[in-house]
């Protein structure tokens, strides 16, 4: 029947978009889409289904009754059509995204875990991208660090890392031993702009550090810091694995920590993320106690 309506898959979800955030210009955000073109699709969503779905005003959207039955009706089917439509190659594997710092010690023993009790695969793998993937269906979950927001994606933070400052060895830092957060303003900063856990907003608005460089993934900040071109702030773990000879770390002992989350879709995800989320949860409690 939805094909001989010509109501298509991109009708519905802008839609849902739109009656959640009752506003034209972040629901077109969030689809990826241009306002007028979100405004022609439910425009003629509407008139395929010979019903006003919306009342419109200036400032406000708001849905009429037969909006509300269909955001209702929608909620639950269309997560579960998209994922009757995921590819069948994915329905066996369990795919974890990163975009940088794969953690270690917890992961490893969930993933095994995993496998072994649901007889599903984990594949991990990386994405240089805010999201790692998660919000374009290349993973199932992704283990993200940062303070993230998304009103597609739940987001479960299972612990807080400290921060090191990464200076290269040329430096005339590198023979400290650590460095005050405010002192970071007297110093130029590189920045990963992508999947980065460090932003200006970090420091108050009065003291914030300059920037000399903007990467767009751990490894082209990594090779900006060994070349002097600035200084780097990262998670504590970074500076333990001695990942490049001309990198040198320095404490930073009244840093802000660093989230270590995990995100996945609200709506149709894998139906196996809440077990791997209770066991990371369960992994992450041990090792802290």
């Amino acid at each position: 029947m939805l094909l001989s309506m010509s109501i298509e898959l991109h009708h519905l979800r802008g839609f849902l978009a739109l009656a959640d955030e009752k506003h034209f210009t972040r629901a077109a955000k969030r689809m990826g889409v241009s306002q007028p073109t979100l405004s022609r699709n439910i425009r003629r969503l509407e008139e395929l289904l010979g019903r006003r779905l919306l009342e419109r005003t200036t400032r406000h959207v708001t849905l009429t009754s037969a909006g509300e039955s269909l955001y209702d009706r929608l909620n639950v089917l269309l997560p579960q059509l998209e994922a009757a439509l995921r590819p069948e190659t994915d329905e066996d594997t369990f795919r974890v995204g990163f975009a940088w710092g794969f953690p270690t010690g917890w992961p490893q023993e969930v993933i095994a875990r995993f496998e072994e009790e649901t007889g599903v695969p984990v594949r991990v793998h990386r994405h240089d991208a805010k999201l790692a993937g998660v919000d374009r269906g290349e993973a199932d979950l992704a283990i993200l660090r940062g303070r993230l927001t998304s009103p597609d994606m739940e987001i479960v933070t299972l612990l807080h890392e400290r921060r090191v400052a990464a200076v290269s060895t040329r430096s005339e830092l590198a023979e400290r031993h650590e460095i005050g957060w405010r002192d970071i303003a007297d110093h130029r900063l590189v920045l990963n702009e992508v999947s980065g856990t460090t932003n200006l907003g970090d420091w108050p608005p009065e003291r914030q550090p300059g920037v000399a460089v903007v990467c767009a993934n751990f490894d082209e900040w990594l090779e900006a810091v060994a070349s002097n071109k600035g200084m780097g702030v990262v998670p504590e773990f970074v500076g333990r694995q001695h990942i490049h000879p001309f990198v040198s770390f320095l404490a930073i002992p009244d840093a802000p920590t660093v989230p270590l989350n995990l995100v996945w879709p609200a709506h149709g995800g894998h139906p196996l993320i809440p077990r791997f989320v209770a066991m990371a949860q369960a992994a992450v409690a041990g090792e802290q106690r």
